[in-house]
């Protein structure tokens, strides 16, 4: 299968109609003679699209000028309609029923290629059926003294992956915009567990991508459901992981086809997400077999981070500093397997599906990529997350569709707490947070993140200064995990005095010791007598005359 959506329950005996379209994706060769500047940015980027570069040191170059005007006129004079048109790729997709002015196109001197793209609306093998919990009789859980918010019997989802730590830090998501991916956002204007964004102005806007206009409050209700799990607030049943954030819902998916459009719409909403400033998109959509042409279906072989289209919109989301997660998919079975696309992108956050134990969920689609890297980057709460229902209350849902916008709202919090800090230090600090960065495989990748313990990591790291891009061959403490000692091996070029401090997930100093190390040498430190600290992860500090090093380490 395909789609990562699922289908509600009361909507599983749909009626189909089929009715052949074919569309055409036009790629163009230059951007000769555009009356847009890179010197003037503001006429076709917004005040916090532009913010966002530069906070990120990201230059505006030629990609992100628009398409050249006299170009589209062109190709719209040609007698076709224009749907997308993508800056980023430099191309224009368009729909006739004419091949003759296909073919016109084709002959236009500055087109370089022309791709057919077939569309056929057939409903019939559209979802990943999962199984529906539903749990509008289950008592609601009492909100723990140590959280301040009443997530209730949301609250697994929340506290699994720590981002409770940085709600009860006051970190809610407040100033940041999370552009939403999906196919529909059925009665997000009107139910429940939408009132406050509703009421706080945090909708900030709609967009379809696939019918045009801003109508997305119909069927289906998959991004209904994935809403709630970063936006929803029902006290005592769920509250989101990033219930203050700000939201975009762009529909992108057409629930009645299978085919490279769809990759195109993302693409669309991920140049729209740009222009308009989000800092995140939460995307929980996958494309590998399953077209309606069988020419468009996508081989193993191409998920390497730089083939399938939608792969490439999200490596270009992410170069314009945009925190981009993706959903594993749900394919972890045959005859797949594997990770759908974009979730091969290489610079994004890729998210896998556990249950509330950590245990991987037999659907989640596994990594690697075919170009053998980590993937899924991390995983979260995917079986039986708890979503709003289409009927003002809650239900369990099964999906990478549900731990990744869980996962979004989560950095979204992160972000505001580190607002300083790059997309790619954002997601290092996450990798490195998690369960197993140090044994990482194709299952979980790096695990489940630690949300606290990421912030923890940019707090005492110092932006741009990430575990990552330390050498090992300098600093190493073993055993880890550890329990009652831990070994520091270190080499130093100088005799010196170092500082060794031990630090916790909450930023406190544990242990904090002054030790001699030798000149030109591979020194042996020993911490004795730690068998009374709690198990957890913890950050271990070095600091030297010159430099300071960190390195994750867990107490079991």
């Amino acid at each position: 299968m395909k789609k990562i959506i699922f289908l509600s329950s009361f909507c599983f005996f749909l009626q189909f109609s089929i009715a052949q379209t074919t569309n055409y994706w036009i790629i163009l060769k230059d951007k000769k003679d555009t009356p847009y500047s890179i010197h003037k940015p503001s006429e076709f980027l917004s005040e916090k699209a532009i913010a966002r570069r530069v906070k990120q040191h990201i230059a505006i170059n030629e990609s992100d000028l628009p398409v050249n005007p006299s170009y589209l006129y062109t190709i719209q004079t040609a007698g076709v309609k224009i749907l997308n048109v993508s800056k980023w790729m430099n191309a224009v997709s368009v729909t006739t029923t004419d091949v003759s002015k296909v073919e016109r196109i084709k002959t236009l001197s500055f087109v370089k290629e022309v791709i057919e793209i077939s569309i056929n609306n057939k409903l019939d093998h559209k979802f990943d059926r999962e199984q529906t919990t539903d749990v509008t009789t289950e008592k609601s859980t009492l909100k723990s003294a140590s959280d301040l918010l009443n997530y209730g019997i949301s609250s697994n989802q929340s506290r699994q992956i720590g981002v409770n730590c940085l709600h009860n830090a006051g970190y809610q998501g407040q100033g940041m915009t999370i552009a939403v991916f999906d196919v529909g956002f059925f009665k997000v204007d009107s139910l429940p567990a939408f009132d406050t964004i509703r009421a706080n102005g945090q909708i900030l806007g709609t967009h379809d991508f696939v019918a045009g206009g801003t109508s997305v409050y119909e069927d289906p209700t998959h991004g209904m459901n994935t809403l709630s799990c970063m936006g929803g607030n029902l006290p005592g049943r769920l509250v989101g992981t990033a219930p203050k954030a700000k939201f975009w819902l762009l529909r992108t998916e057409n629930e009645a086809s299978e085919s490279w459009q769809e990759e195109i719409n993302w693409l669309s909403g991920a140049e729209f997400a740009d222009s308009v400033g989000a800092d995140i998109i939460s995307s929980s959509l996958g494309y590998s077999t399953g077209m309606t042409n069988p020419a468009e279906d996508h081989l193993f072989s191409e998920m390497d981070g730089n083939t399938t289209i939608v792969t490439k919109a999200a490596d270009w989301a992410a170069s314009k500093g945009i925190f981009v997660t993706s959903a594993a998919g749900n394919a972890g079975g045959p005859p797949w397997f594997k990770i759908t696309a974009p979730g091969d992108a290489d610079s994004i956050l890729t998210v896998g599906a556990v249950d509330s134990m950590g245990v991987i969920a037999d659907f989640s689609s596994r990594g690697f990529t075919y170009d053998g890297r980590i993937k899924p980057n991390t995983v979260a709460q995917g079986v039986q997350a708890i979503v709003a229902s289409p009927f003002g209350d809650v239900f369990g849902q099964n999906g990478t569709s549900f731990s990744t916008p869980i996962t979004a709202g989560a950095v979204a919090c992160l972000w505001q707490a580190h607002p300083a800090a790059t997309m790619m230090q954002l997601l290092f600090s996450i990798e490195e947070s998690a369960s197993q960065f140090y044994l990482p495989d194709s299952i979980k990748g790096y695990g489940i993140p630690n949300f606290c313990a990421a912030d923890s990591i940019l707090n005492y790291m110092g932006l741009g200064i990430l575990v990552h891009q330390y050498s090992i061959d300098n600093l190493n403490a073993f055993p880890n995990p550890f329990n009652d000692q831990l070994q520091i091996s270190f080499y130093s070029s100088a005799k010196e005095l170092v500082e060794i401090v031990l630090i916790d997930v909450e930023g406190r100093e544990i242990v904090r010791q002054i030790k001699s190390v030798n000149a030109n040498s591979n020194n042996t430190i020993i911490i004795n007598e730690l068998n009374k600290i709690s198990k957890g992860v913890y950050i271990l500090r070095l600091v030297t005359a010159e430099k300071t090093f960190f390195k994750k380490i867990i107490k079991e």
